[in-house]
C-alpha cells in the first residue's frame, strides 16, 4: 500500500463532493477538494449552498436550487463517473430531498460508498442545518448513508441526548446507526481525540491518535470525511479508511493555518505552510533562468 493506505492502483478514481462553499477556504467543498487531492482522487463538486463566511462567522447563506443541484450531480455522473460521494452541508428541507433524489440516481444506498458528514452547526458557531430540516435529514438521507460522521455535538442532536451529557460515544454510535445508516463514526475532536466506529461487526472500534491544541480546526469534519469517502472510493475497507482517515485529519489540524483570520484558523490537509518554502525553491530551480 502507498503512504496514504491505498491500494496503489493507477486507475484515477472520482469523489463528489455534495456540500455547500466556504468562501474563506477552509470548509466545504473548498476543504474537499483538498483532502480529495492528499488522498489522490480526482474530486468532483455539486453545490449545495453558497456561504458568506470567514474564520469568525457565517454572514450570510445561499441555498442554491435544487433543480441546479440535481443538474450537477447528473452532469458530473454522465461523463466523469461517481465512485463515491462526500455529503456535506444541506441546510434545508427543500436541499435535503434534491440530495436524496439524486443520491438515488447513483443507486444509493447499494452500490458506491456514500458518506455523509451532518453538518450542523460552523466551527464559529452559526447554525448550518434549519431546525425544521432535522427530522428530513434523518428520514431521507441517514438510510441512504454507508458511512454517518457526526462529531459528539451532532450525534447527541440526532440521538435525541441533551447537549453536554456524558454519553458513551460507542453508546451514541449506536443509538445513531439505530436510524438508518449502515454504518457510523463518532468523531472525537470534542473529546479525548477517539473516534468510535459502529459498523455493526461486533464490538465498536476505537480509533485513538494524536489530538492538537484548539486554534486551527476549521474544516476537519469535512476534511475527515471527504478523505474517508476517497480512502473507500481507492477500495480500502471501511475500517482500514477509518483508520487513516482520522491520521489525516489530525495531521491537517496539526498543520493549521492558526495566522489566517481572527478565528479559528483552517486545516491544512495538504501541508501548505509546512512545505511551502521548499515548493517556491523547487520551482524557481527548475525553470530556465534567462
Amino acid at each position: 500500500m502507498s503512504d496514504d493506505g491505498s491500494d496503489g492502483s493507477d486507475a484515477i478514481k472520482n469523489v463528489l463532493s455534495i456540500a455547500g462553499s466556504d468562501s474563506g477556504g477552509g470548509a466545504g467543498i473548498q476543504a474537499d477538494l483538498k483532502a480529495f487531492a492528499r488522498v489522490g482522487v480526482h474530486g468532483t463538486t455539486a453545490i449545495t449552498a453558497i456561504t458568506a463566511q470567514n474564520t469568525v462567522g457565517v454572514v450570510a447563506i445561499h441555498p442554491v436550487p435544487p433543480e441546479i443541484i440535481l443538474a450537477q450531480v447528473r452532469a458530473v455522473a454522465e461523463d466523469i463517473g461517481v465512485d463515491a460521494v462526500k455529503v456535506g452541508m444541506l441546510g434545508d428541507a427543500e436541499t435535503i430531498a434534491a440530495v436524496a433524489e439524486a443520491l438515488g440516481s447513483l443507486g444509493a444506498p447499494h452500490g458506491i460508498p456514500i458518506v455523509v458528514d451532518p453538518v450542523m452547526v460552523a466551527e464559529s458557531g452559526a447554525e448550518l442545518l434549519a431546525e425544521d430540516a432535522r427530522a428530513a435529514l434523518i428520514e431521507t438521507i441517514l438510510p441512504l448513508a454507508s458511512v454517518l460522521t457526526p462529531n459528539l455535538p451532532e450525534a447527541r442532536r440526532l440521538a435525541g441526548v441533551d447537549a453536554g451529557s456524558a454519553d458513551d460515544p460507542a453508546d451514541l454510535a449506536a443509538a445513531v446507526r439505530s436510524l438508518g445508516p449502515a454504518a457510523v463514526i463518532v468523531t472525537g475532536g470534542h473529546a479525548d481525540g477517539t473516534d468510535v466506529l459502529d459498523d455493526g461487526a461486533g464490538e465498536p472500534m476505537r480509533i485513538t491518535g494524536e489530538l492538537h491544541p484548539p486554534g486551527a480546526a476549521h474544516g476537519s469534519g469535512c476534511t475527515h470525511s471527504s478523505a474517508l469517502a476517497a480512502l473507500l472510493a481507492r477500495g480500502l475497507t471501511l475500517r482500514e479508511a477509518a483508520f487513516t482517515a482520522r491520521t489525516i485529519a489530525a495531521e491537517a489540524i496539526g498543520n493549521g493555518l492558526r495566522d489566517v483570520g481572527a478565528g479559528p484558523g483552517p486545516v491544512d490537509v495538504l501541508g501548505i505552510a509546512v512545505g511551502g518554502a521548499s515548493r517556491i525553491s523547487l520551482l524557481h530551480r527548475s525553470e530556465s533562468v534567462p
